[in-house]
């Protein structure tokens, strides 16, 4: 027994066993299928059947369907930055998060092809309901954060998640992929929740925030869509966001997310790995000696990164121009890209709807608009 065991992935150990509890199951036969298509279902059942680790689960399956993800709903995918980083260190990647299950998936792809250490990634509880998609997520080396608990339930469980991320990056290697946010950014403003560091520094016990950070090795990853498949799913939340409304989800509302975000067209994906948090810590450590005001420049410097090498695509700009009403940006794509984004815009959303038009189109300009604030304030 370990004190992780409710929030944990599998040991390798446990790995089998749990393949052979799903290897019959219908929406395994349905993922294999999709990914192997030309296989027969025997041929990749005895392969399911003699899979003992995470690593061989990962790398002779899932790795193919994100492969084949890759090839049927998008135009590619690119990567930037992965080259200043020791293939054999672990990291902490605090990313920006668009897609439930894509922008970890993407990741460590990218992380196997280039034989580097591959993530343990957080998933929140919630979306792993059905017994199925828990086993799948801790056989992707998912451990989950626990949703819906008291302050007082939510207090101990950001400790015991703390105390887990920093095990993984200190004494088994293992890097680690964490959101940037408590859930995904809904309208395009990728920023750093104070929360997320809180939780994070938990572990710190008496060494100094700075200091403790440089420890974990923190890297800021920019992951940016040219179409995001989910956009009008996030509509109705962003909706009742501006009425000052209780958004209630409904049923089964997360797992038709999580099957858009894959199936749906996304066009070019881009993943930017930024430089290792050092350097601005010691800064902020000689500048700041209130923790609150060492977070919060924390944060300023995760956001600043992120959205610095964030890749903007012709719909940003579209979009930014569509929704301010100019041609400011009309030199970064073609007449053509523009009439199929107003096409998209057309197709997902009631356009006389002033509120939902200009929310659906924010959610794509807003990352041209913090990359220009940006600009200003470095002059």
């Amino acid at each position: 027994m370990s004190k992780f065991d409710e929030i944990r992935s599998f040991d390798d150990r446990e790995v089998n066993e749990a393949v052979q509890s799903v290897v019959r199951h219908p929406m395994m036969k349905a993922l294999m299928n999709f990914t192997f298509p030309d296989v027969d279902d025997e041929i990749w059942s005895d392969q399911l059947k003699d899979t003992f680790s995470i690593y061989d689960f990962q790398k002779n399956f899932i790795s193919h369907t994100i492969r084949k993800i890759l090839e049927t709903s998008s135009q590619g995918l690119t990567t930037s930055g992965f080259e200043n980083l020791d293939k054999n260190a672990s990291y902490l990647f605090v990313s920006n998060h668009r897609d439930i299950v894509l922008d970890t998936s993407l990741l460590n792809l990218v992380l196997l092809e280039k034989d580097f250490v591959m993530t343990s990634s957080a998933i929140g509880d919630n979306l792993v309901q059905q017994n199925f998609l828990h086993i799948l997520a801790k056989l992707n080396r998912n451990f989950l954060v626990q949703r819906g608990l008291s302050l007082r339930e939510q207090l101990k469980s950001s400790q015991l998640m703390s105390e887990y991320i920093f095990q993984l990056l200190k004494s088994e290697n293992r890097s680690v992929w964490i959101a940037q946010r408590e859930g995904r950014t809904k309208d395009g403003n990728d920023a750093t929740q104070q929360g997320v560091l809180k939780m994070l520094a938990m572990a710190s016990n008496h060494t100094s925030i700075p200091d403790f950070f440089k420890n974990l090795k923190i890297v800021p990853l920019s992951i940016s869509y040219e179409y995001d498949p989910t956009d009008v799913l996030k509509m109705p939340q962003l909706l009742a966001k501006q009425k000052d409304e209780v958004y209630v989800k409904a049923k089964d509302e997360d797992f038709t997310t999580m099957m858009s975000g894959v199936l749906g067209q996304k066009k070019r994906i881009h993943l930017h790995s930024g430089n290792v948090l050092h350097q601005e810590l010691d800064d902020i450590s000689a500048n700041f000696d209130n923790k609150n005001k060492q977070l919060q420049a924390i944060a300023q410097i995760i956001d600043e990164s992120i959205i610095q090498n964030y890749h903007l695509w012709p719909t940003n700009y579209i979009a930014y121009d569509l929704l301010n009403q100019t041609n400011q940006f009309s030199k970064n794509y073609t007449e053509k890209e523009k009439q199929l984004f107003e096409r998209r815009l057309e197709m997902r959303i009631n356009v006389d709807d002033e509120i939902l038009k200009n929310g659906f189109l924010s959610m794509y300009a807003n990352p041209v608009v913090n990359k220009m604030k940006l600009v200003s304030q470095s002059f």
